[in-house]
């Protein structure tokens, strides 16, 4: 009946949400990155009042619907791979908290800096609308610094329940910091297209230096990273059998971990060399389009650059999704961290129905709020922050 019922076997489904969860990363980070790197660029790029409002309005109206990339893949973790949310949500927890933080200041920013016009209330608001894109881009790229060494968690046996051993001031290692810089000028580098595209005057000249600088240390930073994991960073490898179809049980498998085996499924699979291709060629690419003024274009090709860079971890640790350091056996992969198969096809179909309506209504409001952001247009219009 169950065959009948879902025509897609458990492996395959397993791999489907595997792409689903990066796709909505990639998501987030698109959608929601360039709003990180506009409050992280706030008091850079805009030197007067006037100035700042006009970058707040260029993703004010927009914030909270990219959000919901964030909140999406969130609950998609929760649903499709419930394992991994409890190692990660429980185990970091005061990353996470700190992540919180920084994105709970940023609604507040937007809303109480116009409350008064003092230069110090606003000055300060300003202040933390930076820190919160500052911190909450540099948070998530700890994060997956931290993901590709390994976290130290184990699972307790009887209940397969994940047990986290590690310190909140350990993520903080040279290699995570390192992708944490990518991360932060990553996303400062999408936003200040974004800030070029979308505005005109002082701002978008200084948007641009910042894009140009930013795209560049991007794409050094991205091809550091790669050395760094092909010659000191030890990967994960699964030596026993793999079975795609079973039950959830991260226990029945063996792991080897060696200098280098983040490398190995490049060998497999070449064509995998698309993505940190397209992580650093987009990025130059980028800087060469804002340099010359092809806003459209270089926001096309930073997007590309940040799809490229997720990619090339997904690709990595295929079919890791959360090695453990304490325990190799208990690191999550693809195979053995998934909810029922019944769970991920009735998810799957949801999926298929509701994500074409949202990515149609997000693409309806963008058209709706489309054109350059002035001092003109901020002032004519009466909502605006």
């Amino acid at each position: 009946m169950e065959q009948f019922i879902i025509p897609l076997d458990y492996g395959t489904l397993r791999v489907v949400w595997w792409a689903l969860m990066g796709a909505l990363l990639i998501g987030f980070a698109v959608m929601d990155g360039f709003d990180l790197g506009v409050a992280a660029l706030l008091p850079v790029v805009a030197r007067t009042d006037a100035e700042r409002r006009v970058v707040i309005n260029v993703v004010g109206p927009v914030w909270e619907g990219n959000q919901v990339w964030l909140i999406t893949a969130g609950g998609a973790i929760f649903a499709a791979w419930p394992l991994l949310y409890a190692a990660s949500f429980s185990g970091l927890y005061l990353a996470m908290l700190l992540l919180l933080v920084a994105l709970i200041i940023r609604p507040a920013g937007f809303k109480y800096r116009s409350k008064f016009e003092g230069t110090r209330w606003r000055a300060r608001w300003d202040m933390l609308l930076c820190a919160s894109g500052v911190i909450a881009s540099l948070v998530f790229g700890v994060a997956m610094g931290n993901i590709l060494q390994g976290v130290p968690f184990g699972a307790d046996p009887a209940t397969l329940r994940p047990v986290y051993e590690g310190s909140f001031f350990a993520l903080f290692n040279p290699f995570a910091l390192l992708a944490g810089v990518l991360s932060v000028a990553m996303l400062v580098t999408h936003g200040a297209v974004l800030l070029a595209w979308r505005t005109e005057g002082p701002v978008a000249a200084r948007a641009r230096q910042w894009a140009r600088g930013g795209a560049v240390l991007t794409a050094l930073l991205f091809a550091l990273g790669g050395v760094w994991i092909a010659s000191g960073i030890d990967g994960y490898s699964i030596t026993s059998a793999i079975v795609t179809d079973g039950a959830s049980n991260p226990a029945a498998k063996t792991v080897a971990v060696s200098a280098g085996a983040w490398m190995q499924n490049y060998e497999r699979w070449p064509l995998a060399w698309a993505a940190p291709a397209l992580g650093v060629g987009m990025a130059l690419l980028t800087a060469l389009l804002v340099s010359v003024r092809r806003n459209v274009l270089a926001f096309v090709a930073s997007a590309l650059a940040i799809s490229g860079i997720i990619l090339t971890v997904g690709l990595s640790m295929f079919p890791f999704i959360m090695p453990s350091t304490l325990d190799p056996r208990a690191s999550l992969t693809v195979w053995d961290a998934s909810s029922s198969h019944l769970t991920l096809w009735i998810m799957l179909l949801v999926t298929l129905i509701f994500l074409p309506i949202v990515t149609a209504y997000t693409s309806w409001v963008y058209r709706v709020m489309r054109g350059k952001v002035t001092e003109h247009t901020v002032g004519d219009t009466p909502n605006s922050y």
